[in-house]
């Protein structure tokens, strides 16, 4: 199969990184947000822009409230897509895969890293939740200061969600609307990559 040039290689977690990588300089903003995409418990699905936090070798890692909506219909279906897309450098990535939680040391130490006002907003904000006006949104915010100090810990509420892929797609811009993609698919984590070449 002719995968060469930006396509090459073996191991698709390491071909993201190096997409991301590239757009990084290139992007003016958030490079790394991707648009995810759940469903809820009739199969109507809801999607919204979130920031890829980490590609590990065989997965994708975002952080977010549980309570929220996308988090309680990620934990009613366990799966989860998302789109990483580049304008300027004309090209995407799309996964479809299986959730589960990151809630441990790894959770920690991002949230530890966030600056001191995102992480008493995490603990401020009832995400998804309808709120009276954004007074009062600041006097929890105040209220949550006062609490917890400037050292607060992660909310039990709050953490990642790992999507470890089934599917993911590589697509480049192609002259006259002929691009190229190139989709990966595999049944398990130790199943091994399936690939195709599909048409633009």
């Amino acid at each position: 199969m002719d995968r060469t040039g930006i396509f090459e290689g073996d191991d698709p977690f390491a071909i993201a990184r190096r997409w991301l990588a590239e757009a990084e300089p290139q992007e003016p903003n958030d490079p790394n947000a991707i648009a995810l995409a759940t469903v809820d418990e009739q199969g109507m699905p809801n999607a919204r822009m979130v920031l890829l936090k980490d590609i590990e070798a065989d997965a994708f890692v975002f952080y977010t409230n549980y309570s929220s909506r996308k988090g309680q219909e990620i934990a009613a279906s366990g799966k989860a897509a998302f789109v990483l897309h580049w304008k300027s450098l004309r090209r995407q990535i799309r996964v479809r895969g299986v959730t589960e939680r990151e809630e441990g040391p790894q959770a920690d130490a991002y949230y530890a890293s966030r600056s001191l006002k995102s992480r008493l907003g995490a603990w401020a904000s009832a995400q998804s939740q309808p709120l009276s006006s954004r007074t009062a949104l600041m006097a929890e915010v105040a209220k949550i200061t006062a609490t917890h100090g400037a050292s607060p810990k992660r909310p039990p509420f709050w953490g990642g969600i790992r999507i470890r892929p089934t599917e993911i797609e590589f697509w480049a811009d192609g002259a006259f609307r002929l691009h190229d993609r190139f989709r990966w698919t595999r049944n398990g984590n130790d199943e091994p990559w399936e690939i195709q070449r599909l048409n633009p």
